[in-house]
């Protein structure tokens, strides 16, 4: 009987992690956001933070993080084309840096080249282009992000 819970334990432990993921595409005047489950592994759009004051930022992520109750955090990682870092990879890294504090969730970096790109052409090839796009396009560019890490490329840790 202490063979078959040892056995049933091995294969919990052995079991692929479940729960929500809230993914950020972070901007000094947006932030997009976008949802997934890790055992599905798809990645939706979700909101727009579009304040530009700090705390009422963190507030409206508060909500999300408190309607969705994520088990991890994923946060894009912008550079260069050539992957050298600029000022918004530092401001980035900051804020993934405080959201784990903040809320005490693991929160991963992700490489997020030519997301915005790619989440731009997504929308064109939906019927949505031009000025249509702009309301969209950080949290398709965090779906993006999202689905990047679900399928497994440009963690960063």
């Amino acid at each position: 009987m202490q063979n078959q819970a040892n056995q049933h334990l091995a294969l919990d432990s052995h079991r692929a992690p479940t729960g929500t993921v809230i993914a950020f595409d972070f901007g000094e005047k947006r932030i997009g956001v976008a949802v997934g489950d890790l055992e599905l592994g798809l990645a939706h759009p979700l909101a727009i933070v579009s304040d530009v004051i700090t705390e009422r930022r963190f507030d409206a992520i508060a909500k999300l993080i408190e309607e969705w109750q994520p088990v991890l955090l994923v946060v894009g990682l912008p550079t260069h084309a050539n992957g050298t870092e600029h000022e918004l990879t530092r401001l980035s890294r900051r804020f993934a840096r405080r959201l784990e504090g903040r809320f005490g969730i693991k929160t991963t970096l992700v490489d997020e080249r030519y997301t915005s790109l790619t989440a731009s052409t997504a929308l064109r090839e939906a019927g949505i282009s031009g000025k249509k796009q702009k309301p969209l396009l950080d949290q398709v560019a965090a779906q993006q992000i999202l689905q990047s890490y679900f399928d497994g490329h440009y963690a960063l840790a």
